[in-house]
């Protein structure tokens, strides 16, 4: 770079919503599907602070088939006079100028989610069109920006309606230019409307499909429970502990704070936290603030009632957290998010308001349900007893020589490097795959793992059993991460886990056993990207002296399309690895040039937990239900 030539000019002033096109991902953090989506959010967002204020009890959102959206309310609706500082109307100024919103300390709202102010100016900024029309005092107001958010069309009285209507509604499209898809995905959408509804007991939220003509009506979500219908929700494959959801509550320097509750057979912890509606997944001062009064609370009570002996060792937040299902909800005036994504909350007050409220509320539970808290405090005791010999099982995982480690079925073939961003492993079904995976990988960076058959279901199992299982060992020996309280992601060894297995339903199931054992004990590693299915080729088409693979039927019919007319070929369908020569098995499954990987990812961690619990789980009518609704969309199945 040549600086003699560095001066004034230099110097970029990017004006009034330019910034926001210049570099999105600093607003809406993506520019992906996720981005997308999120835009939708920003806009509902204005919507649930009306609700939150106490003046609005109906949204609705619409897919328009032109894939825009359109978000309705009956709200105050913006305001439509003159902003004194900016000398525009307030709507213009809302959608025009960044920072600018009632959500600053001015009165407008006590407590808010969103970007904080920006949101509808951004969404602006990166939409196609935005038409805002205001009901008002009688009068209908429409204001119309395109082109990156410049005005078209300055606040205009376009009708009259019913002096008692009042509301605003918001359509947008979003600009093609900037966002990778333009395309709105109707469960994304759908999954977030309905936990809305959960944060905000009696609010009506409707979600409508336009691009759908046999969607006329759409889906309403309206649960007066409250977080109390989630926990509801979250527990429906499950089989419950108490009888009924636990829901306390409180209030203190306009700090609104409440959770809801309730054990379940399993053995998975299902909390999740929210602040202003914002899912705050790292958790945070209102999470640690239950959790501490959770343990302290069991542990005071056992003690009392003598469930535990002064000789025994205190029940863990573990112990406590097995089995539980947990919403925890905080509405606060000025919340502290630590990091760009708003993960965690870090208002010190909150922890203390937090512990008070829940725990005067559990106490009061417990004196006043003894025969509940007898059974809340048996799987306490089972989960602690587990603890201790899951503790003795993990010894295993440790010893000198781990790598070595054998099971039954086969041994690891490590690779050389020790590099972990140029390390894979793959988790081979069967010797016989196995066996071939080893002659044909490149052995610097390919490791191979065979697995023999169907590893144990860990969505049935406590950690000490799972621990006891052999290929579940050797995997955890591999890997090098350990497992439980000891799991460290640094200690990573391969930076890509591959799951290769058979294209038929054992294949799948086995996929299946594998994507639950890591959901549940190794989540990071599938968080952080780092495990990835391999795809193998589901045909071999000959034709002549040449040959080509598919993924899919699609695939096969398109290449034979492609063949000259009257010609000969051979389909050969590929049912297991086993059946490929290792130069086949390297070239189309492992070879980096060639291969084909589907990345596993976690979009919604709740929507996930459901699916596992669902075709994993003790309860049979919901994985059969499952089974019936989704029949009609399994293609090619082999029994």
């Amino acid at each position: 770079m040549n600086n003699e030539h560095y001066d004034a000019s230099d110097i970029q002033v990017l004006e009034g919503l330019e910034a926001v096109r210049k570099r999105p991902g600093m607003y809406i953090g993506t520019t992906d599907v996720k981005g997308l989506h999120h835009l939708v959010w920003e806009i509902v967002d204005n919507s649930i602070d009306e609700a939150l204020a106490g003046f609005c009890n109906n949204i609705e959102i619409i897919i328009n088939k032109d894939n825009s959206i359109t978000v309705k309310d009956n709200g105050r609706g913006i305001p439509v006079g003159v902003h004194p500082k900016t000398g525009l109307s307030t709507v213009e100024t809302v959608y025009t100028v960044l920072h600018a919103g009632g959500k600053f300390g001015g009165g407008g709202y006590k407590v808010s989610g969103g970007l904080h102010g920006v949101g509808a100016s951004v969404v602006n900024a990166l939409s196609s069109f935005v038409t805002v029309t205001v009901y008002k005092e009688g009068k209908i107001y429409e204001a119309k920006f395109a082109n990156g958010g410049k005005t078209t069309q300055k606040l205009t009285v376009i009708g009259e309606c019913e002096n008692d209507r009042t509301g605003t509604t918001v359509t947008f499209k979003p600009d093609p230019n900037i966002f990778d898809t333009d395309i709105y995905d109707y469960e994304t959408l759908k999954v977030r409307t309905r936990e809305l509804a959960f944060l905000n007991k009696g609010l009506m939220l409707t979600l409508r499909d336009d691009r759908d003509d046999e969607d006329t009506t759409g889906e309403t979500f309206h649960y007066e429970g409250g977080i109390s219908e989630y926990v509801k929700y979250l527990n429906a494959n499950k089989t419950p502990i108490q009888s009924e959801i636990i829901h306390l509550e409180g209030e203190e320097a306009g700090v609104m704070f409440e959770v809801a509750l309730q054990y379940n057979t399993g053995y998975n912890e299902n909390i999740y936290s929210f602040v202003n509606n914002i899912n705050t997944h790292d958790g945070g001062t209102h999470e640690e603030g239950v959790k501490r009064a959770l343990t302290r609370v069991l542990n005071n009570y056992a003690r009392k009632n003598n469930i535990l002996k002064e000789k025994d060792a205190s029940l863990t937040g573990d112990d406590v957290k097995e089995g539980l299902t947990m919403i925890v909800s905080c509405k606060h005036p000025n919340p502290q998010f630590e990091g760009q994504t708003k993960g965690r909350l870090g208002n010190s007050e909150v922890r203390k308001l937090a512990d008070k409220v829940f725990s005067e509320g559990f106490e009061r539970y417990l004196l006043e349900h003894p025969d509940e808290a007898k059974l809340i405090l048996e799987k306490n005791m089972t989960a602690a007893r587990a603890r201790v010999a899951a503790k003795r099982a993990r010894e295993l995982t440790r010893r000198k020589g781990g790598l070595e480690l054998t099971n039954q079925w086969g041994k690891l073939a490590d690779c050389s490097s020790k590099n972990p961003a140029e390390s894979e492993i793959f988790i081979v079904e069967g010797d016989s795959a196995g066996g071939q995976a080893k002659q044909g990988r490149d052995a610097k960076t390919q490791a191979i793992l065979p697995l023999r058959g169907k590893i144990l279901n860990v969505e049935k199992a406590r950690l000490d059993r799972i621990l006891g299982n052999e290929e579940i060992r050797s995997m955890i020996t591999a890997f090098g991460t350990g497992i439980g309280e000891d799991f460290d992601i640094n200690k990573l060894r391969y930076h890509k886990i591959i799951i290769m297995t058979d294209a038929d339903v054992d294949g799948s199931h086995i996929r299946t056993l594998l994507l639950t054992l890591f959901y549940r004990f190794f989540r990071p590693i599938i968080e952080q990207g780092h495990v990835f299915v391999a795809q193998p080729p589901l045909y071999k088409i000959t034709h002549g002296k040449t040959f080509k693979f598919v993924l899919t039927d699609e695939e096969k019919d398109e290449y034979i399309a492609s063949l000259p007319e009257k010609t000969k070929y051979v389909i050969q369908r590929n049912k297991g690895l086993g059946e490929m020569d290792k130069e086949e098995l390297c070239l189309t499954t492992m070879n980096i040039e060639h291969r084909t990987l589907r990345k596993i990812t976690i979009e919604d961690a709740m929507l996930a937990d459901q699916v596992f619990e669902t075709l994993m789980g003790e309860e049979v009518e919901p994985r059969r239900k499952f089974i019936e609704d989704n029949a009609q969309y399994v293609e090619n199945l082999d029994i």
